[in-house]
């Protein structure tokens, strides 16, 4: 029997997709589930006369791979990734390669790759996004791990993965260790902040300008042919415009409370570990737990009353602050995004390149949108660039947007709608660019109650000064 080009063990929907993405590229894919029905299930339907061979046992998977034999695991992540790799080791030989497709948490996979390297193997872990049609038909994928695998794995994964309109795969090398699924986290927790922003522009046309969601789905529809073109802009002009059964807008009967499954929250946890205001993103994350009060929130409404009189239309508020609000916004979020990568890099010694970054997320991933090309352009332009607000052309928008942005929330804000990822965006914006903030009253407070020292303007950086505050002549000591 030939042997197989890779194995892959996990047949949900989205390994199953991945084999058959795989097969009608050109690729032979064993395949193994604990379940074993769940492999005849896939030999008999979706994987009938292809090349793709089932399996019923890990040695046999890895039996019938050529070599250096690649087997990809799309399993749950946590426990049941290192009970896999831990069967899979022993069966295993020198320069053989482990992939990790799933949502895995990055120290886990340095931890990983760090393991399975000192057992002479090899190790990838891969973020892969795109959900369950990116899989099939390509994803944007994010391998990092041992910088020794990526030649022997490129060749797949490059091919099955999106393609942008040169031709270019949404498929590059990442960093060592953990790197890949730390950007896949990245891109995880940008896409919560996407998706925070277009739903507060949403309730802003609803309940602010008292619009319809046949009328939203058409001003999306709009935008998605200009900057603000993008997978997410597109699917919510199609949600608005779905009815039910009897006609009425689906998205009205759609209880109001958002699911997470982990990794908006490890970005957030990253950001507070790495010392990086990702205030947009930490707030879509709380939106989705406060969201998650339902009950709560019902009862709330009876007692916390807003004072001031609604108003269902804002005739000084048009769809085109809107637009400029979401655009500015949106590229605060990317931002600051970014500037989480770029400390990732420098803490775990990781050489991330932004620009390409950019380029594997503009096809598969749910963040794909024109507007990652104008960043690739950034970085190309300047590959130093310390933040995105700095390049000429985001500048130049962000400038130009902020009025719009201030109308935007605070007409929200008087209504008493929330708009807390817009509110984190015009904040860090006005903070980013304040040459001086309030931090040296509480730098003084901290010195008062614990003596932690504090810098003055008036001396070089890197000398601290302590204040005995308490006494009507204050003693410094340098």
């Amino acid at each position: 029997m030939e042997s197989s080009t890779i194995g892959l063990i996990g047949l949900a929907v989205m390994g199953e997709n991945l084999v058959l993405n795989m097969e009608s590229k050109g690729f032979s894919v064993s395949v193994f589930n604990r379940s074993t029905g769940k492999v005849d299930a896939f030999l008999q339907n979706r994987a009938k006369g292809k090349r793709i061979t089932g399996t019923y046992t890990l040695k046999e998977l890895v039996g019938s791979l050529e070599r250096p034999r690649k087997v990809m695991m799309m399993v749950k992540a946590g426990q049941p990734v290192d009970e896999l790799i831990d069967q899979l080791v022993p069966l295993l030989d020198t320069g053989d390669i482990i992939i990790d497709g799933g949502n895995s948490h990055f120290p886990d996979t340095t931890r990983r790759t760090l393991y399975v390297e000192s057992k002479g193997l090899l190790y990838i872990g891969t973020g892969v996004s795109g959900g369950e049609e990116g899989a099939l038909l390509g994803p944007s994928i994010m391998p990092g791990g041992s910088k020794k695998a990526w030649p022997l794995v490129r060749p797949i994964l490059q091919t099955i993965a999106a393609k942008i309109e040169d031709g270019s795969p949404c498929c590059e090398w990442i960093g060592e260790e953990g790197a890949g699924h730390f950007v896949k986290m990245v891109h995880n927790g940008i896409e919560y902040g996407d998706m925070q922003l277009i739903c507060e522009t949403y309730q802003v046309m609803k309940d602010l300008l008292g619009m319809t969601p046949d009328d939203m789905s058409r001003v999306f529809e709009d935008w998605n042919q200009g900057e603000l073109h993008s997978y997410l802009i597109e699917i919510t002009a199609d949600i608005l415009h779905r009815k039910d059964s009897d006609g009425t807008p689906l998205v009205d009967r759609i209880l109001d409370t958002a699911g997470q499954k982990g990794t908006g929250q490890w970005t957030v946890q990253a950001a507070l570990n790495l010392g990086i205001p990702l205030t947009l993103i930490s707030e879509a994350v709380f939106a989705r737990s406060l969201s998650a009060m339902k009950e709560e929130r019902v009862n709330a409404s009876k007692t916390l009353l807003l004072h001031a009189s609604r108003i269902t239309r804002h005739a000084s508020l048009s769809i085109d602050d809107l637009r400029h609000a979401l655009y500015a916004a949106k590229i605060i979020s990317y931002a600051q995004g970014y500037m989480l990568m770029q400390a990732g890099a420098r803490e775990y010694g990781w050489n991330l390149n932004p620009g390409a970054i950019a380029r594997v997320w503009r096809g598969g991933c749910i963040i794909r949108s024109a507007f990652l090309g104008k960043i690739e352009e950034a970085f190309s332009r300047n590959p130093d660039l310390k933040n995105l607000l700095l390049d000429p052309y985001f500048a130049g928008i962000v400038n130009e947007a902020q009025d719009p942005l201030r109308k935007v929330i605070s007409e929200a804000i008087l209504q008493g709608i929330p708009v807390p990822a817009f509110t984190a965006a015009l904040n860090f914006f006005d903070g980013y660019r304040s040459e001086r903030l309030p931090a040296n009253l509480l730098q003084a407070q901290r010195d008062y109650f614990g003596a932690h020292t504090y810098e003055r303007v008036d001396k070089e950086r890197g000398e601290f000064f302590h204040t005995q505050w308490k006494q009507s002549t204050s003693k410094e000591q340098g």
